[in-house]
């Protein structure tokens, strides 16, 4: 098989890579300084005082405690999002008692740091609770600070996986980077009822053609067992850009839970991160593998595979926290130059387990490597380089090893090479105009449907517009729909993904139809173009706050453009809409502080940094 070939750097990913350094240039210093001024040569336990240390260990085994005692004995800290209602999060249970066997084996301790909240977009979805899932992120992120806080872990492994989960424990762990962090995964589920077959029931039931009981049929098919749901969304996105940032053991990320394979490649974790602790004789830092580099690989990760869009909240905040400032138009420069390599739904038809069986991560990194198209040369949690992570994993016996990639997909309907891609750019644009700046995720839009001019139709709330569409008060033509006051700032952004079933009949009918918003979709967003994460949101004054219904508008993914087509002295002579009376939300009435503090969209909606 082909390995890895040295190549050139393509030349637009060196520009951003170098403008990303020099822009970032004092942040990140600082970022570094204070990882340097909390590196340790000795057990970080070592600087307790001895009550301190004794509450440490008071609840460890004898031998914990004398093993503890001995300088050479690194203690990995266990940072978990494990319950029991996510699927993906359930196999998570059994890891902290695992992780501590395997740590004695390779002459180690371990002890779980503490608990983050993981909640489920999938069943707070149009519900008042979604209001409270980006705030989560930065509710994990001081979380896991916190339970890293003790200063008695000379290593930490990261149990995480969906939405806002990833990135929160990525946020948190990079105020601790002079420690090695693994992140751990649990894989995906067993593939059920397929997706498409999902979503035409979904649409069917909008239309009120089938009732709740096929309804709940299909999604208990589609959903039904332990792992991650099997649609390429933010949690199966997260775990591609763990292993595009060298975060993962190389192959870790879509290998079915419970399995041996499973976990041998947690037991790699265990061992990789007692051999790099902070104590050991090749301590590696996580301040080193998470830099500017790192990031623009996981931005190209996100174009070559049609990720979610949330990224384009999660990787500026991510890159933030680390010293790095990421802008949507360094996304979208990358984006022009990175060709779509992957179709998995909602991009096409096949889900998570058949692109990770077509050649998967591992296919897409060596062919992204091979064309010059990502940085090879970076550190990971793993060693130097990203060579490593165009191999995959398999068992040898009860051992794992790694093989070279495959030199060909094993399905062209699912994966294929940098030579003969499905776009030859990437899934997320910027889309910028005098409605503001946003972005669109185009890789599962066709193109005949990726510009569309039209009449808008306003709502202030997604249940507006349902009730809109079940009353058949829509116009009967082509039309924009616009949703506003969704923005981090009025209630949290919520995902709208209530919204595709709907859009999607519309589209189906043969009208043209768009959605803008200054709030987000589901990673699972789909065909209907969709401008999104709209900047300035309503609640600040921006211009979508002035839009009213039958404004003419014109949606371009294709240019990259919104604009309002009317009269611009009679749009800027409006007054804003009044911001509609707040309703009994979760996210307005505990995170009310947090809203006031948050940041814009374009700068990852992020609280604490």
């Amino acid at each position: 098989m082909t390995t890895v070939k040295p190549v050139a750097l393509h030349p637009v990913i060196a520009e951003v890579t170098d403008r990303i350094i020099e822009r970032s240039k004092d942040l990140r210093a600082e970022f570094m300084a204070r990882a340097d001024r909390f590196k340790a040569d000795e057990p970080r336990r070592k600087k307790l005082s001895c009550a301190n240390y004794a509450h440490v260990v008071a609840a460890s085994t004898p031998d914990e405690k004398l093993q503890a005692a001995l300088d050479a004995v690194p203690n990995i800290g266990i940072v978990t999002a494990y319950n029991d209602m996510l699927s993906a999060h359930q196999p998570y249970h059994d890891y902290p008692e695992k992780i501590r066997t395997m740590a004695r084996k390779f002459g180690a301790t371990s002890q779980v740091a503490g608990g983050v909240p993981a909640m489920c977009d999938g069943v707070t979805q149009g519900r008042p609770g979604m209001e409270l899932s980006l705030f989560s992120r930065d509710v994990i992120a001081m979380g896991t600070a916190i339970a890293l806080s003790h200063d008695a872990f000379d290593a930490g492994l990261m149990l995480g996986i969906c939405d806002k989960i990833v990135p929160g424990l990525v946020m948190g762990a990079l105020s601790f980077a002079h420690l090695p962090i693994i992140f751990v995964p649990s894989g995906p589920m067993g593939s059920g009822l397929p997706n498409p077959e999902k979503a035409k029931v979904r649409t069917l039931y909008a239309l009120g053609q089938v009732g709740r009981d096929a309804l709940l049929a299909a999604e208990m098919a589609s959903y039904h067992s332990a792992g991650t749901c099997t649609f390429y969304g933010t949690a199966n996105s997260n775990q591609m850009l763990m292993e595009m940032m060298g975060l993962h053991v190389p192959g870790a990320a879509f290998v079915h839970p419970g399995t041996p394979l499973r976990d041998a490649l947690t037991q790699a974790a265990v061992e990789r991160a007692a051999k790099t602790a902070e104590n050991s004789k090749n301590p590696s830092r996580l301040a080193d593998v998470i830099d500017a580099r790192a990031i623009v690989n996981g931005v190209i990760g996100l174009m070559a595979t049609g990720g979610s869009t949330n990224h384009a909240l999660h990787l500026p905040a991510m890159a933030r926290a680390a010293g790095v400032i990421l802008t949507w138009e360094d996304m979208d420069k990358i984006s022009s130059v990175v060709p779509l390599l992957a179709r998995v739904y909602p991009n096409g038809s096949a889900d998570v387990n058949h692109f990770h069986a077509a050649g998967g991560m591992a296919f897409v990194i060596k062919e992204l490597l091979n064309a010059g198209l990502m940085h090879p040369d970076v550190q990971t949690i793993w060693g130097q380089g990203m060579a490593d992570y165009a191999k995959e994993p398999v068992l040898d016996g009860n051992t794992v090893v790694w093989r070279e990639a495959p030199d060909t997909s094993l399905d062209e309907n699912i994966l294929r090479p940098v030579s003969n891609p499905f776009s030859p750019e990437g899934g997320l644009r910027e889309i910028k105009g005098n409605l503001g700046v946003a972005v669109a995720k185009v890789s599962a839009v066709k193109p005949e449907h990726q510009v569309v001019e039209a009449p808008c139709v306003v709502f202030d709330d997604q249940d507006d517009f349902l009730a809109a569409f079940k009353a058949k008060q829509l116009p009967d033509g082509d039309f924009i729909c616009v949703v506003r006051f969704q923005g981090p700032k009025a209630n949290g952004m919520p995902e709208l993904h209530s919204l595709t079933p709907s859009l999607s009949s519309i589209l189906d009918a043969g009208h043209k139809v768009a959605l803008v918003s200054d709030g987000r979709m589901s990673g699972a967003s789909g065909k209907v173009p969709a401008v999104i994460h709209l900047t300035p949101e309503a609640v600040d004054g921006g211009p979508i706050a002035k839009l009213k219904t039958g404004d003419l508008l014109r949606v371009d993914c294709q240019k990259g453009t919104i604009d309002f087509l009317g009269d611009a002295t009679e749009f800027s002579q409006r007054t804003d809409a009044d911001r509609p009376k707040e309703a009994d939300g979760m996210g307005r009435e505990l995170f009310a502080h947090m809203r006031r503090a948050v940041g814009p969209a374009d700068q990852g909606g992020a609280v604490f940094w």
